[in-house]
């Protein structure tokens, strides 16, 4: 087992169902070869210019990616059965929507200020994919806070006077900068870039090659 953790960098945004699939493959990977990780989330934003009151999930994917109905439903159940493989469960409904997250960037900025960043970006996963929540809705977010033992009525100050805006805008515009396009996007001991859901394979494939001092495909 390794004594000191290998800080991966993890760039993604929370309505990103590979972002969560990624994640939990490379925790058991991290789990099954001993590996200690060291986890730092980092924003980004699939859907910038969606509007406060959301886009219906199907259409939007057939708006931006071109696929079908059929195609969707038939991504839908991949996901389905990755995620139960990696004890996650994805509910999706026909109304389900897609949701503008950039107050959600505000919060995990605070809340990893507060040393439970973790915390809120599993239960934010949680809330859209398991339970269909409103993310784009102040109230849900700041019950989603309190949910994990932060102060709703500074979530609620926060997502008012937008004060870590400027910060997660910031952020975001580093990490594209640095070549970033699409999500997840892990970078591993500061410098290898893996991109996508990778599988617990590779993942374990990866760490066992930077733990070992090798080097990993980027």
């Amino acid at each position: 087992m390794t004594t000191t953790p290998l800080r991966i960098d993890i760039i993604s945004d929370v309505v990103c169902p590979w972002c969560i699939v990624g994640y939990r493959q490379l925790k058991r990977a991290a789990e099954a070869s001993g590996t200690a990780v060291d986890i730092h989330w980092h924003p980004f934003e699939l859907n910038p210019s969606m509007p406060a009151e959301g886009q219906n999930m199907v259409e939007h994917i057939m708006e931006k990616y071109g696929s079908s109905q059929a195609e969707s439903h038939a991504n839908r159940d991949r996901l389905t059965a990755i995620g139960e493989d990696l004890d996650f469960t994805f509910l999706f409904a026909d109304d389900m929507r897609m949701h503008n997250t950039f107050d959600t960037h505000q919060l995990l900025h605070w809340a990893t200020l507060k040393g439970k960043g973790d915390d809120l970006k599993q239960a934010l996963f949680i809330a859209h994919f398991t339970h269909c929540r409103n993310l784009s809705d102040p109230d849900v977010l700041a019950a989603i806070a309190s949910e994990v033992s932060l102060e709703r009525a500074e979530a609620e100050a926060i997502l008012v006077d937008q004060r870590f805006a400027d910060q997660v805008r910031a952020e975001e515009k580093f990490w594209t900068q640095q070549g970033i396009t699409g999500v997840p996007a892990m970078v591993f001991d500061r410098q290898h870039l893996v991109t996508g859901a990778q599988g617990v394979d590779n993942y374990t494939n990866i760490l066992s090659q930077l733990t070992q001092g090798g080097c990993a495909a980027t």
